[in-house]
């Protein structure tokens, strides 16, 4: 048997989550079982599945050994501290992510992950100790493509994730980009509409004007800061947040990004000696229409990055 308390970053959480991410290896399945045959315990007793945690409770887990077996997340001990910090405090980071850098493990498995960086900063200053967690470990709540640059932010604790991921969802958190097009829009500004479906085999979306079972909404609001004969500088403020949809929807209506090798024009991309689609993150604003709980001191606040690799060279 092994007993776990519950501590901050534990509480509020249904019972079978708590578990599920404690006992990785525990089939799904006989989780559920032994919540139900009292192999699984709250306070000593039985509880139902869906039991809110609080903290201070304890769990007894009356399971095999080779389901405790799991490996300690430890392989971001072996990564660089360094990160580009926008913002931080006790409770959130923001952080300016690099072009070439990816957020997550992807298929080539880099251990060298944004994700891993922020564990190994925070760990590097005592903020993050995984083996004093059951269940929680710093995360990100947004994601950018490896080769767009901009802010990620990442949550230091489980009552400051919950949050964001509302805020997140709830669009109560607003992200503006910057892009460069080959092609300047025929408005100075508007809002555009069009539709977008993913293929997830070869990694690419495809925008049409006209709407299918299979496709989904795509609202993207552009203004036009600065202009040439060939390039456009343009601000970004989504109305969705589809895969691919700056770049997507800004080629179908024949202004792709420059740099951008699945949706742009290579022979420009060349003769500009871009290699990486001209596109950034740039300014975060927290605009909460609903209580911010932990985070209600960032309502109105409004973050931004100025060393944008693009902002004044070709436009």
């Amino acid at each position: 048997m092994k007993e776990f308390t519950i501590n901050a970053n534990d509480a509020d959480q249904r019972l079978d989550k708590f578990v599920s991410k404690t006992v990785p290896r525990l089939p799904q399945s006989m989780m559920y079982k032994a919540i139900r045959n009292k192999r699984i315990k709250l306070n000593g007793k039985r509880a139902e599945i869906s039991t809110r945690l609080s903290e201070g409770d304890t769990v007894q887990m009356y399971i095999n050994d080779e389901f405790f077996d799991s490996v300690s997340d430890t392989e971001f001990l072996s990564v660089s501290s360094v990160i580009n910090i926008v913002y931080e405090d006790e409770n959130i980071l923001l952080i300016d992510k690099k072009n070439g850098l990816v957020v997550h493990e992807d298929n080539d498995n880099s251990v060298d992950t944004l994700i891993n960086r922020v564990k190994r900063y925070l760990y590097d200053k005592g903020e993050y100790d995984p083996d004093a967690e059951n269940s929680f470990a710093p995360s990100l709540c947004n994601r950018l493509d490896r080769n767009t640059g901009g802010i990620v932010i990442a949550a230091k604790n489980a009552e400051a994730l919950r949050v964001l991921n509302q805020k997140i969802r709830d669009r109560e958190i607003e992200k503006l980009y910057l892009c460069v097009t080959v092609g300047v829009p025929p408005e100075k500004h508007d809002v555009l509409t069009a539709y977008l479906e993913k293929n997830s085999e070869e990694n690419t979306v495809r925008v049409t004007d006209k709407k299918t079972p299979s496709n989904k909404t795509i609202v993207t609001e552009y203004t036009v800061l600065k202009s040439n004969d060939r390039l456009a500088l343009l601000e970004i403020k989504l109305g969705t947040g589809r895969t691919h949809q700056i770049r997507a929807h800004m080629a179908h209506i024949g202004c792709p990004l420059l740099g951008d090798g699945k949706y742009g024009i290579n022979r420009i991309n060349k003769e500009y000696k871009v290699k990486t689609q001209a596109l950034y993150s740039y300014k975060l604003r927290f605009r909460f229409s609903t209580d911010g709980g932990c985070l209600e001191y960032l309502n109105g606040r409004e973050f931004s990055v100025k060393d944008v690799w693009f902002l004044d060279k070709f436009v």
